[in-house]
């Protein structure tokens, strides 16, 4: 007797119950569906020219940072932003840490300087703009923000949850290196208050 044919939609299902069932050892190898659905190789094309304003900085990057707290303290520390495409190439997501993970033991402190964050950003072709999402559960923090290139810098503009207004920047931009900058006002932008200075250096 001949064996039934299976059907497109039955692959479908074994290929998709074969990716979840991976092994322990498979996954500490770097797989997970998750992550395999998020992540993408390269820039949707019919958008390149457009993502390139963030495109550019895909990869890692070692950071040395100032910060000026708002209470007048201030600390230097080594940190570490890693940037990739994700989405099918629509978005950018990164991930900024600092301390560098390198440098961490145990459990982070709630302090303002322990950051273990994530950004996605989406360019919007109706205002030609970009849409940026900060947060950190770690400091219990979401931020949102639009950004233009303005001149050879990138300005990310948008008020936090108190309603203090937030300015970052990515000036002096090479192919090796970039600087942010972290500014706050407290007069709707007509004065600003540097609070985090990063000169980034890329890894890889």
């Amino acid at each position: 007797m001949s064996q039934p044919q299976r059907s497109e939609k039955n692959e479908r299902n074994e290929r998709t119950i074969s990716a979840g069932d991976r092994s322990p050892a498979q996954m500490r190898e770097g797989y997970t569906p998750m992550l395999e659905a998020l992540h993408t190789a390269k820039s949707n094309e019919t958008l390149a020219s457009k993502l390139h304003l963030y495109g550019q900085f895909i990869g890692s990057w070692r950071l040395d940072i100032d910060m000026h707290a708002l209470d007048g303290s201030h600390r230097r520390t080594e940190g570490e932003v890693h940037f990739d495409w994700v989405l099918e190439g629509r978005a950018i997501q990164d991930v900024w840490i600092y301390p560098a993970r390198r440098f961490r033991t145990g459990e982070a402190p709630a302090e303002s300087w322990y950051q273990y964050g994530s950004t996605f950003r989406w360019y919007d072709p109706a205002i030609d703009a970009w849409h940026i999402t900060w947060f950190d559960p770690n400091q219990a923090v979401e931020l949102r923000q639009i950004s233009r290139a303005v001149g050879d810098e990138i300005v990310q503009i948008g008020e936090d949850h108190s309603g203090l207004l937030r300015r970052w920047r990515f000036v002096d931009i090479t192919s090796e290196s970039f600087t942010w900058v972290g500014e706050v006002s407290w007069d709707k932008g007509s004065t600003w208050r540097l609070e985090t200075h990063m000169r980034a250096s890329k890894v890889s």
